[in-house]
């Protein structure tokens, strides 16, 4: 008997591949490819998710992006979940005390997403993080402040059921990432050295929730002549304490 097709796992994927290229849209193949579903598939999914208003299609281009009953649906589950309204003048501070990016993500199963970003005054930026954008859990600072901070039977099974070094590199080989997860838990923040994109680093400071698990993380990112290690400790301290302030701000 052959297994059930999972259809709103399939729809999920799409939805989620959709938002993390926000605000360009992607084409059909292109998100076919990035949830490893069969072309005619995914473009049969993707009209029915059009058709309940949960994506629109760019008749110019052919891209998809969100559509308009998203927003609905996240209006409505705001009141309990939208924490960013507590975050967004956080984020805020730290990009201007730091005149580097900052950004607030949530955690999400196995991946982080962020919700907020806010550039400093610094003139050159780094664009791998965005509003929308997820990483896997050990991947960019965010993920990886949220990793380091569970507990080590939950480190072990996310690791071995994920292959980071196929999509990231070797650097993201499972040994590599528990090398990183122990200098995190010794600093307090994780340190991206430019492993995603050459040359733009990144710091990351987890967020706890009322039982102590690291459900957020904030971030910075900005290019590596910005983050000497001298200056590294000075940013740390800051984003432990704003991650410090945050916390206790979401559990009131």
């Amino acid at each position: 008997m052959n297994a059930p097709v999972d259809v709103v796992g399939r729809a999920g994927a799409l939805l989620r591949a959709v938002s993390a290229r926000e605000p360009d849209g992607a084409s059909t193949s292109a998100l076919a490819r990035a949830t490893s579903l069969a072309r005619p598939t995914a473009h049969r999914l993707l009209a029915s998710l059009q058709a309940e208003g949960l994506l629109e299609r760019d008749e110019a281009t052919g891209r998809w992006l969100l559509g308009p009953e998203l927003y609905l649906l996240g209006a409505a589950a705001s009141a309990r979940y939208d924490v960013t309204a507590l975050a967004q003048p956080v984020v805020r501070r730290l990009a201007v005390a730091t005149a580097e990016s900052a950004f607030f993500s949530a955690r999400r199963g196995d991946e982080t997403i962020c919700l907020v970003r806010e550039d400093g005054s610094f003139p050159i930026r780094s664009h791998v993080l965005a509003e929308g954008t997820r990483f896997p859990l050990g991947v960019a600072s965010a993920g990886m402040a949220v990793l380091a901070y569970l507990p080590d039977p939950e480190v072990d099974d996310f690791l071995a059921r994920t292959d980071l070094a196929a999509s990231y590199g070797e650097q993201h080989r499972a040994d590599r990432v528990r090398e990183r997860v122990a200098a995190t838990r010794g600093e307090g923040y994780a340190v991206n050295p430019g492993l995603i994109v050459p040359g733009s680093w990144g710091m990351g400071a987890a967020v706890f929730d009322g039982q102590d698990r690291p459900a957020w993380a904030l971030s910075l990112t900005g290019i590596e002549q910005r983050f000497g290690e001298d200056r590294r400790r000075e940013l740390g301290a800051v984003l432990l304490q704003a991650a410090h302030d945050l916390t206790r701000m979401l559990r009131r």
